[in-house]
């Protein structure tokens, strides 16, 4: 079975392997030296220091695993390619929350770099799904868990 490509902007590219690189090079070495630490204390049985650092080892590790995991299914999209007229991955809309009357922005991203608090949306999201392929003066109605929200499109631009 294939893995499924991961979407990524080249922002979020770089902050994955920035990650990884930071996890491989000083976070092993540091959990290593808690290990060793721990050990040279004597009984291990009744260590919670060595307990600790084996599992803040087998966190990172499993962390590793992850980023190398989405790393090697990664598709980046190149934002100087993306066709301003639509919306797509790697854009920034301003939309008008008809709902609630309030104007919104978001950044559609893919599912690996989502952060709601960034205002950076997933393609998969309800949100984002409602919103692909949409142009300038759209209104589109998307059912979330808090009900029904009508957005209309307002601007589309390239991510900052």
């Amino acid at each position: 079975m294939e893995a499924k490509k991961k979407l990524l902007t080249y922002a979020g590219l770089q902050a994955l392997e920035d990650e990884l690189e930071h996890l491989k090079v000083v976070k092993r070495k540091e959990v290593a030296g808690k290990i060793k630490e721990a050990r040279e204390q004597g009984d291990l049985s009744e260590n919670a220091e060595y307990d600790a650092a084996k599992d803040e080892q087998r966190d990172i590790e499993a962390r590793i695993e992850e980023l190398e995991g989405i790393l090697k299914n990664a598709e980046v999209v190149v934002e100087d390619e993306v066709d301003y007229d639509k919306i797509n991955v790697g854009c920034t809309v301003k939309v008008f929350d008809v709902t609630f009357d309030e104007e919104m922005e978001f950044k559609i991203v893919g599912s690996t770099e989502a952060n709601s608090l960034e205002g950076k949306i997933s393609n998969e999201s309800p949100v984002g799904q409602a919103l692909i392929g949409k142009s300038v003066g759209d209104v589109v109605d998307v059912e979330t868990q808090a009900g029904d929200i009508q957005y209309k499109v307002l601007e589309i631009s390239r991510s900052a």
